[in-house]
């Protein structure tokens, strides 16, 4: 005579795995509060546009070149409007970013009084120009803190930036003796 065995199941017990997810899917949600991607929309320069080809400034270019001790704004291309220098901030000489958006402030008003709404700007560095700089000077000619009805706010310069290389010095202009 056969004689059947009964089968009981086994319990599982997953209270441990169930405190686990308890934990762990609220900090997981929180952490991906303070993880952010930022993205910039970067232009390349027109190369169809020839510097002094036209003379209608609506169609000419702004530029900011950073070389190793100096910025200089541009406008039109390759005309002087202001050279700004280094500056020595907490001990080390760094660019003096708040002049520089002063100056694009001002090129801004004087665009506009001449009825010329101009977005773009063209950032011309050297190929050693360190990372932080760039990103710091693409902040600082994108936008400027402005207060509006007592509250500060981001008033727009030159959002539409394009990155390019910038000329390089000849030994004349270096100071050097060819």
């Amino acid at each position: 005579m056969r004689t059947r065995r009964i089968r009981e199941d086994a319990d599982l017990d997953i209270t441990s795995f169930m405190n686990l997810m308890i934990i762990l899917v609220p900090v997981l949600l929180m952490s991906m509060v303070f993880s952010h991607i930022t993205v910039l929309d970067l232009q390349l320069p027109d190369l169809a546009a020839e510097p002094g080809a036209s003379t209608d400034l609506k169609n000419e270019s702004l530029e900011l070149v950073i070389s190793d001790d100096v910025m200089v704004i541009n406008f039109p291309a390759g005309v002087e409007v202001k050279r700004i220098g280094k500056i020595e901030t907490d001990g080390e000489l760094d660019y003096d970013y708040s002049l520089l958006s002063d100056a694009l402030q001002q090129v801004k008003r004087l665009l506009r009084n001449r009825d010329i709404d101009k977005k773009d700007i063209t950032i011309l560095s050297q190929p050693d120009t360190d990372y932080q700089t760039i990103v710091r000077a693409m902040d600082t000619v994108r936008s400027y803190k402005a207060v509006v009805a007592v509250s500060v706010v981001d008033a727009e310069l030159f959002p539409a930036i394009s990155l390019g290389d910038a000329p390089q010095k000849s030994a004349a202009v270096a100071g050097e003796k060819p």
